[in-house]
């Protein structure tokens, strides 16, 4: 058994927890208030002190007279004695400092994530989660919690899984993991929000609803992309119906379930444009008919079989080309487009916007604008001119483009 210091009684032990909680502070010491003090630590004082008659209930003490005073009786400052009876001295300062570079880290990495970068709209997300702090108590557990949902971001629109499939298959087999009212559902949910532009649902229906959105459990009858052009050589069904349409200078829609049992199909090879608005696919069928080129349309938002449809066919080497409307939810669904299927923009750059604008004099505004990750300056322009330009003021030189890409 450790004997106990020879100063360690219990008259003194406020004077010494006093000493060892201003000494932790980190910062420079020169006077300690002990206390509050009964009679028998009033007069272990004045005889530590050495002082001719007691002090008050709670003395304010020179912590260089009590550093002597200890000195005269043991031998040892006062640090070494607080340090020997309540253990080590802290540095709390040091202790905020680190943990704010930590905090100012884990924000950092988290603003600066592919998932982020890819959709800036997401930064707002951040932000969020910034002013309202750390989400699970410590730098550590709140980015393995902010890794898994970085995790989902990135797999979403979902292939029409039940949400604990996708947990299970993202998120080490715990199909659990994004029960509603966990932590992670919530963060999930919440960027979800901020993506779609749309309000942090309160109720369940509303949540399943986003989640919906996002392709998980999606209804795959009801989730279907709309094409054209699209000559896809093989013998299943897929393949048959679109080359039939294609060939008929007719429009395909192709459901989520027909997406997932396909059949064989390969091709197209080349260049495959897509566009936000039905209405320029109809454009395009009108001037082309039977020759016009692949065209798939997102009909805004991407759903999942859109995001199915598209995948494939740059698995099977066709080079995507995205064009969408000049205005700020436009910017976020190509956004959206480019980083979930690998497409490129097409006339989506600062020059092209400028050269538009003037077409729609008095257009509408843009609305809330958030940054484009193909060209920095387009934003920028945008907010300067605050004038929406959609996909149908420009739709001539879209067909222009197209032209040169016709079928036979």
């Amino acid at each position: 058994m450790t004997d106990r210091h020879p100063l360690d009684l219990p008259e003194l032990r406020p004077l010494w927890s006093a000493v060892h909680d201003r000494l932790s502070s980190g910062r420079p010491v020169t006077r300690v208030r002990s206390g509050p003090l009964d009679d028998a630590g009033r007069e272990a004082l004045a005889d530590l002190l050495g002082l001719d008659r007691l002090p008050g209930a709670e003395p304010t003490i020179p912590l260089a007279g009590l550093d002597g005073a200890v000195l005269d009786a043991c031998g040892r400052p006062v640090r070494d004695v607080v340090t020997a009876i309540l253990g080590p001295i802290r540095d709390r300062a040091a202790e905020r400092e680190l943990a704010a570079g930590r905090r100012e880290a884990l924000w950092g990495w988290l603003a600066g994530h592919d998932v982020v970068t890819a959709q800036p709209v997401l930064l707002e997300w951040v932000g969020h989660l910034r002013t309202n702090g750390l989400v699970d108590g410590s730098p550590d557990r709140t980015r393995s919690l902010l890794t898994a949902a970085l995790t989902v971001l990135a797999a979403l629109p979902a292939g029409g899984e039940p949400l604990p499939v996708l947990a299970a298959r993202l998120l080490d087999g715990d199909s659990h993991a994004l029960d509603d009212g966990t932590r992670l559902s919530s963060l999930v949910l919440r960027a979800l929000a901020v993506l779609y532009g749309t309000d942090l649902p309160d109720v369940a229906e509303g949540r399943r609803a986003l989640w919906s959105r996002a392709g998980v459990a999606d209804d795959q009858l009801s989730s279907t992309v709309l094409a054209a052009g699209l000559r896809l050589d093989g013998d299943g069904p897929v393949a048959r119906v679109s080359r039939i349409c294609a060939e008929a200078g007719h429009p395909v829609s192709l459901t989520l379930a027909q997406l997932r049992t396909p059949g064989d199909f390969t091709g197209p090879a080349g260049p495959v444009h897509i566009t936000e608005n039905p209405s320029v696919l109809a454009l395009a069928l009108r001037r082309f008919g039977h020759h016009c080129p692949p065209l798939v349309c997102t009909s805004g938002w991407p759903n999942t079989a859109v995001i199915h449809l598209l995948r494939r066919l740059a698995d099977n080497g066709a080079s995507l080309h995205y064009h969408g409307d000049f205005d700020g939810e436009g910017i976020r669904i190509a956004a959206h487009v480019l980083a979930k299927t690998g497409a490129v923009p097409w006339r989506m750059a600062s020059d092209d916007y400028r050269t538009a604008a003037p077409r729609v004099p008095s257009g509408p505004d843009p609305g809330r604008l958030t940054a484009a990750p193909w060209d920095q300056a387009l934003v920028d322009s945008m907010a300067e001119l605050r004038t929406a330009v959609v996909e149908e003021v420009v739709a001539d030189l879209l067909l222009d483009d197209l032209a040169n890409h016709r079928h036979g």
